[in-house]
C-alpha cells in the first residue's frame, strides 16, 4: 500500500517509516499538518496514519478538511490524546480507527491489515486466486503446492494486482502504488519486478495490456 505517515516526532516517525517499508508498503512521511494536507491533496493514498498534535495545522483539522473535500482514504489516528471526547471527536471526524500512544508496532500493522480487509470485503488475511494462496500477514505464498517467498516490492506489486483480477493497471498507477516520493526508481524497475513474479508464477499469470499496463486475469488463460 501507499501510506501517508503524518508524525512530527522524528524518532517515532523514522522508526514507523522503516517498519512500514520493511512490510512492503511505500511511505511518504511528513511532519506537520500543512504538508499533510498538501500531500493528501495531490496523491491517491491507500491509507493515512495521522497524528493529531501537529505543528502548522491540527491533525483533526487535516482530517475534517479531507473528508469535506470527498477524500475517503482510510485513516488511522495515532495519538497520545487519550480522553473519551478526543477519541469520539476523531472517529466522528471520519477516522476508521484510533490508536493510542504508546503502542506495539505489531498492533498497528494488524489494524492496517484489518482495515484493508474490510475495504476489500475479505474476512481473512489471505488472497486465493488461480492456484496462488497469498498470506498477507506473513508476506509469503503458496503456488500450486510450492511455497514461495517474495521481496517486499514483489509482494506489494502482487498484492496490488490481486486486489481486482481483470483490472488493467497502468505503469504509472503501479509505480505510484509501490514507491514513495523519496524512493529512487530505475527506469525499468517495474518491469524487473514483473519479470521476477512471472518466473515464480508462470509467464501467463500476469498479463500485459500492450501500450497500457499489466493485469492478472480473472480466469486461467485457455
Amino acid at each position: 500500500m501507499r501510506i501517508l505517515l503524518v508524525e512530527d516526532d522524528a524518532m517515532l516517525g523514522d522508526a514507523l517509516a522503516k517498519t512500514l517499508i520493511q512490510h512492503a508498503h511505500a511511505v511518504d512521511w511528513v511532519r506537520d499538518g500543512r504538508a499533510a494536507s498538501e500531500h493528501w491533496d495531490c496523491t491517491d493514498y491507500d491509507m493515512v496514519l495521522l497524528d493529531l498534535g501537529l505543528p502548522g495545522r491540527d491533525g483533526l483539522r487535516v482530517l475534517a478538511d479531507a473528508r469535506a473535500a470527498g477524500r475517503d482514504t482510510p485513516v488511522v489516528i495515532v495519538t497520545a490524546r487519550d480522553s473519551l471526547p478526543d477519541r469520539v471527536a476523531g472517529l466522528d471526524a471520519g477516522a476508521d480507527d484510533y490508536l493510542l500512544k504508546p503502542f506495539a508496532v505489531d498492533e498497528l500493522l494488524a489494524r492496517i491489515r484489518a482495515i484493508a480487509r474490510r475495504r476489500s470485503g475479505r474476512a481473512k488475511p489471505v488472497i486465493e486466486h488461480l492456484g496462488l494462496v497469498l498470506d498477507l500477514s506473513e508476506r509469503n505464498g503458496c503456488f500450486e503446492g510450492t511455497q514461495l517467498t517474495f521481496t517486499r516490492r514483489e509482494f506489494a506489486l502482487l498484492t496490488a494486482l490481486l486486489e481486482q483480477p481483470g483490472r488493467v493497471w497502468t505503469r504509472e498507477q503501479l509505480v505510484e502504488r509501490l514507491y514513495g516520493w523519496n524512493d529512487g526508481i530505475a527506469s525499468n524497475a517495474l518491469e524487473v519486478q514483473i519479470h521476477a513474479l512471472r518466473r515464480k508464477l508462470g509467464a501467463d499469470y500476469i498479463g500485459t495490456a500492450r501500450g497500457i499496463g499489466y493485469f492478472i486475469p480473472k480466469t486461467a488463460p485457455a
